[in-house]
């Protein structure tokens, strides 16, 4: 057998061992994947379910053409219905929203773990002052004071992972928005820095998209 044979074989031998291997990983890391999609199909995990309680109003005003004042302290829940998945919420902000449009500044709440079947509350505040919204906000927030109720949504933005065992997805975006109906009266005038606000019982469940 001459050299040039020789070299040839150690070629085929080394490449022949690198497809082995590569075969082996590949193998290992698809059967990880379809254990891990198998444990996924079999939890079935459950979004979160999001409640409302209250929210207490410190202002709520229209000032000039269209600059809208706006304070809450809102109660917000979370239930987690899952029996053997727990829930990481990474980021969340919340703020308040009027016809779609944000009129708050966003409130980061704290990371936080949610185990099997556990509560968790949060209770911010959010507030915006002087934000400018569109004229027809403005038309309509004038329309809403003639009935003195005034719908508001407290909305939760950010990124959630799921834990199942040992075992963390990938983060996730979590949506959630929360109806809240405000009933200032008849002729709302508007209410301003009224010392430790006005508290209203909602207890809404609110939308959650995940």
């Amino acid at each position: 057998m001459t050299s040039k044979d020789c070299g040839n074989h150690d070629d085929d031998h080394r490449k022949k061992l690198y497809r082995n291997i590569f075969l082996a990983v590949a193998a290992f890391t698809a059967a990880v994947l379809l254990a891990i999609l198998l444990v996924w199909l079999i939890l079935r995990p459950t979004k979160p379910h999001f409640t409302l309680q209250d929210a207490t109003v410190f202002a709520f005003n229209l000032s000039g053409p269209s600059l809208l004042t706006a304070t809450f302290q809102v109660t917000i829940s979370t239930r987690n219905p899952n029996g053997r998945i727990g829930v990481y919420y990474d980021r969340l902000d919340v703020y308040a929203a009027y016809h779609s449009q944000q009129i708050t500044l966003p409130t980061r709440l704290p990371p936080s773990y949610q185990g099997h079947k556990d509560i968790t509350v949060w209770s911010p505040f959010v507030y915006g002052t002087e934000v400018p919204v569109a004229p027809y906000l403005a038309t309509s927030l004038a329309q809403d004071e003639l009935t003195g109720t005034v719908l508001i949504h407290v909305r939760v933005d950010g990124r959630v992972r799921w834990k199942v065992g040992t075992f963390i997805s990938g983060s996730y975006h979590l949506y959630v928005n929360c109806p809240a109906y405000i009933n200032f009266g008849a002729k709302y005038n508007g209410i301003t820095a009224v010392g430790s606000g006005i508290k209203y019982q909602l207890l809404m469940d609110c939308n959650v998209d995940v």
